[in-house]
């Protein structure tokens, strides 16, 4: 077991574009946010109480019943914003207030206070100019730190992972992530050879970094509301 919980939780994504202001094209990339947070709300609708919506316009927020999707939702809206860059903090705690299924705006509680804590520790490590800083950090209305102490590490360490990443290998892990399929596959959509997806996987440490992104999503499959 790696969590215990005395409450019923939820999971409360909030995101944040980092550097919004000195975007050129602000409303563009607004509406991309906006169509992009469409498909999350989509896809993963079994999962999500309130869908994700844009509350200020560099932020968004959303409210999952269950962990087991956590990252793969994080990870999708990083890869399809990209090359903006975005912050997440999530939350995991109790909801104290009414949950609408359309929008998460006006819900309060533990689990969102500990994503609005989680985001601001992101800043204030990014003020300090902290090498590799973590741009996904996790807090827990729970007893048991020593899962979110480990969560967090692995998530500062997969971030020096991505900081090395070459446009190429990002290119042919995303693609792998996103299409979950061979090297064969990859290098077909990708009009290059096999081998050179081989490498790509290789340098950009491919297996490390899927490794421990199911590590965390183990640990986050238990969190589950029991109403659910």
């Amino acid at each position: 077991m790696f969590f215990f919980f005395l409450n019923n939780p939820y999971v409360a994504i909030i995101g944040d574009i980092k550097d919004s202001k000195k975007i050129e094209n602000r409303s563009e990339i607004q509406r991309k946010l906006k169509l992009v947070l469409q498909e999350i709300n989509e896809k993963y609708d079994n999962d999500i109480s309130s869908k994700f919506t844009i509350t200020l316009g560099d932020e968004f927020q959303g409210l999952l019943s269950n962990g087991a999707n956590t990252l793969p939702i994080i990870l999708e809206v990083e890869r399809k914003m990209y090359p903006i860059k975005i912050r997440f903090g999530v939350g995991i705690g109790t909801i104290t207030t009414e949950v609408n299924k359309e929008m998460s705006l006006g819900a309060d509680g533990p689990g969102y206070y500990k994503a609005r804590n989680a985001i601001e520790y992101l800043k204030d490590n990014e003020r300090k100019n902290q090498s590799s800083a973590a741009d996904i950090r996790f807090e827990v209305e729970s007893e048991n730190q020593e899962t979110t102490i480990m969560i967090n590490t692995v998530m500062s360490l997969l971030t020096v992972i991505k900081e090395f990443w070459t446009d190429r290998q990002r290119e042919i892990i995303w693609d792998m992530l996103e299409h979950q399929d061979s090297q064969i596959a990859v290098a077909k959509r990708l009009k290059i050879k096999q081998p050179a997806v081989q490498k790509s996987l290789a340098k950009g440490k491919y297996y490390a970094y899927i490794d421990a992104i199911d590590t965390i999503g183990k640990a986050l499959e238990e969190v589950s509301r029991l109403d659910v």
